[in-house]
């Protein structure tokens, strides 16, 4: 940081009020929020995302503190860095790898985690570090361990949480592996996103333990909070939320090449048909739970959307087993769209199956569902464990 922190901060204390009125922060937490400072971990550099526009912008303390400052005391997400630390800045650069929550997710996260005095916690994806200092601050500092895969990131929330204290066992490594070293762990919270929960999480828990994670499939960028319960060998619980995080590095899953479908299968060769349903129906916004529900429900597939030209909208799906694909083309004022497919698989008849049967069963929300991750595999469920399906 370049200057002392100001204390002249009506920005966060009208912050600290809306997330309290929301329910997010509560009480045996307000302390925690008082105490812990977002803006103490923050880069002087960074990108916060702009709600009204939709756009990553750039803020740096050193030319404007003032936008800075409102950035740091505003419910937005902040980029802090890209490309794995390739692109220094100044302006955005391609893929968004580390950052700072925004602060109702962490404190709605850090409610959900039930933690009680005494308990020990691992906290997946250090980032800015401001989460470990606040799990710190609650419990102590030898209660609590941090990790992340960049030595970086993790060096810069090093220091950051020795000056301003407690500070938290800080381990460089693979968050995927947990952290043996000072397991048996109450509570596991992960602050980056995963497609499966890591064997270790399980192994490294206490009986009771609660795992706390962003869980999506390779379908797209549709995560949800998972709360999981270690039971023996088994953990099992409901999401609890829609959230968008940055994937844990080894869960960033293998870049499609649409070419590489393409020459197995051209469009020309594919087979083509209509389908009724609309693109309001099946792109409802991007909060809707259904392409959650889609990638629970369709297994090693990967949605592209593209952006609309001239009133048309294809929408492609890629097969993550073989080289199957399939296109549905959304066409402004007509009444059916028209679908190709190729390959082994018909994947638009997967999809267009999976939401019949989340339409029909009354378009459940993500809390319906649940996960159980067994030394056998993962499972999906909804309301009811016993009738699951692999994932």
């Amino acid at each position: 940081m370049t200057d002392v922190l100001r204390t002249d901060r009506p920005g966060r204390d009208e912050l600290g009020r809306v997330l309290t009125e929301s329910g997010v922060l509560s009480p045996d937490w307000a302390p925690t929020f008082a105490a812990v400072d977002r803006a103490e971990f923050l880069p002087d550099l960074m990108w916060p995302y702009d709600m009204a526009s939709r756009a990553t912008v750039t803020v740096d303390r050193r030319d404007d503190p003032g936008a800075w400052y409102a950035a740091a005391d505003s419910d937005v997400p902040i980029v802090t860095q890209w490309d794995d630390g390739a692109h220094p800045g100044p302006g955005p650069g391609k893929l968004s790898t580390s950052s700072s929550s925004m602060p109702s997710t962490v404190y709605a996260l850090l409610q959900d985690l039930a933690v009680e005095d005494g308990m020990r916690v691992l906290d997946v994806g250090t980032g800015t570090g401001e989460t470990a200092g606040a799990l710190a601050h609650r419990l102590g500092e030898e209660n609590v361990t941090t990790i992340d895969v960049d030595a970086a990131v993790s060096g810069a929330a090093r220091e950051r949480l020795r000056r301003r204290g407690p500070h938290p066992e800080m381990v460089v490594g693979d968050g995927f592996d947990g952290h043996p070293g000072s397991a048996p762990y109450d509570r596991i919270v992960a602050s980056v996103g995963v497609r499966r929960i890591p064997d270790a999480w399980i192994g490294q828990t206490r009986a009771g333990a609660i795992i706390l994670a962003p869980f999506g499939t390779p379908y797209g960028n549709a995560d949800a909070m998972v709360r999981l319960e270690r039971r023996g060998e088994t953990a099992a619980g409901r999401f609890t939320r829609r959230v968008e995080f940055m994937k844990l590095r080894a869960q960033r899953g293998p870049e499609v090449v649409a070419d590489d479908y393409l020459s197995r299968g051209p469009v020309k060769d594919a087979d083509m048909s209509r389908t009724s349903l609309t693109e309001g129906q099946f792109l409802p916004g991007q909060w809707s739970d259904l392409p959650f529900v889609l990638g629970l429900r369709v297994p090693a597939c990967r949605q592209a959307v593209a952006d609309k030209r001239e009133g048309a909208r294809p929408v492609w799906f890629h097969s993550l087993s073989d080289l199957s694909w399939a296109c549905v083309m959304f066409q402004d004022g007509e009444a059916e769209a028209r679908v190709w497919q190729s390959g082994p698989r018909r994947l638009w008849d997967e999809v267009s199956d999976a939401y019949r049967w989340w339409r029909d069963r009354g378009c459940p929300d993500v809390t319906r569902f649940g996960l159980t991750v067994t030394p056998r595999g993962h499972r999906a469920w909804l309301d009811d464990p016993e009738e699951s399906w692999p994932l």
